[in-house]
């Protein structure tokens, strides 16, 4: 975080492609509600192209999740908004003007990576970001102690990283990225070392900002977390746009061909695939696809016809995991274990 926040802040150029014009006014407006848009961003590494003519639109007051598999392009583009790297072709934009130095100063970027000074005390460390974010040393002071006391930290103020646990170091980084009050965040992993409490605590946070109209990045890759927070979604995959828009909209498009089912006697039913296509278990119940063509009602009636003691039958919609194994697919597609998003 130290050394990506400095270059971050410090960088004085526009994003875009070419000779690029600095804090220029894109010909195309954006809507009233369109806050950040990348506009057919390509960025390649030698002959690898890590984001291939990338296109989305984040609106303000909404919460934004990208997400992807590992070596995805995700962070790359990440990168691009926050001007840690220029992209090779297409724009960035911010409020319908190229990302400059200053208006870099109204994004706050929380990296997946910690990267607190691990010798140096938690005060010195908030003051250094706020620094780098030309936040006035006596506003700095203010809002340190208001975020260190909602976070229940200010008895750990001048304790070094060293003494803190995962939870405390991922706290004092968020801490770290709203301190200048940025227009933008960008939260890659935001809840990683967190406890159930605090996760909660933490949503409340980011549910604030959205309230104040603020514009928000969130990446995880826990999915059920991110159908909680997002409004609208962007799943890329090998460099490339694979599923976007509301999360509702998406939801919607794959249909409502899920059942929650528990039940008795029902395995001659299940286990016909001219009728449910797929079985995933549950704890205490079964998720059945229905093959396609077979009506909801159909299956319940020739449940009931055959006898099966039906306790639970509910239609559900899929959910973002089941979208990305069906989008992605292949080892390694389900997101909801250990490890991140490329």
């Amino acid at each position: 975080m130290g050394d990506g926040i400095a270059r971050a802040s410090t960088a004085d150029f526009a994003i875009c492609a070419g000779d690029g014009q600095n804090e220029a006014t894109m010909p195309e407006e954006n809507g009233p509600d369109v806050s950040l848009r990348v506009s057919n961003v390509t960025k390649r590494f030698g002959d690898f192209t890590a984001v291939e003519d990338l296109s989305f639109e984040v609106r303000r007051g909404r919460v934004f999740g990208f997400l992807g598999p590992n070596g995805a392009g995700k962070t790359t583009t990440i990168r691009m908004i926050v001007g840690i790297t220029a992209p090779d072709e297409g724009t960035i934009t911010l409020d319908g003007k190229y990302v400059s130095h200053e208006l870099q100063s109204r994004i706050g970027y929380l990296p997946e990576e910690r990267g607190l000074y691990k010798k140096m005390r938690v005060l010195d460390q908030l003051r250094y970001f706020a620094a780098l974010k030309d936040v006035p040393r006596i506003e700095a002071e203010k809002r340190i102690d208001h975020w260190l006391g909602r976070m229940q930290l200010a008895e750990w103020k001048n304790k070094k990283t060293t003494d803190l646990s995962k939870g405390m170091q991922q706290k004092i980084q968020f801490i770290a990225t709203v301190l200048h009050d940025p227009d933008v965040l960008i939260l890659d992993e935001p809840f990683s070392g967190l406890d159930p409490i605090n996760v909660e605590f933490l949503m409340d946070v980011i549910d604030e900002y959205r309230s104040a109209e603020k514009t928000i990045i969130f990446s995880t890759h826990l999915m059920s977390t991110a159908e909680k927070l997002c409004h609208d979604i962007l799943l890329i995959n090998k460099a490339r746009k694979v599923v976007a828009g509301s999360l509702r909209e998406i939801k919607e498009s794959y249909g409502s061909n899920l059942i929650a089912f528990r039940g008795v006697n029902a395995d001659g039913l299940i286990n016909d695939t001219s009728l449910v296509s797929r079985i995933v278990t549950h704890a205490d119940e079964l998720e059945l696809h229905l093959a396609p063509g077979v009506d909801a009602q159909t299956l319940l009636k020739r449940m009931v016809d055959s006898g099966v003691l039906v306790s639970k039958f509910e239609r559900t919609e899929p959910s973002l995991n089941d979208i990305f194994i069906e989008q992605i697919g292949g080892p390694g597609a389900v997101l909801e274990s250990k490890g991140g998003l490329g």
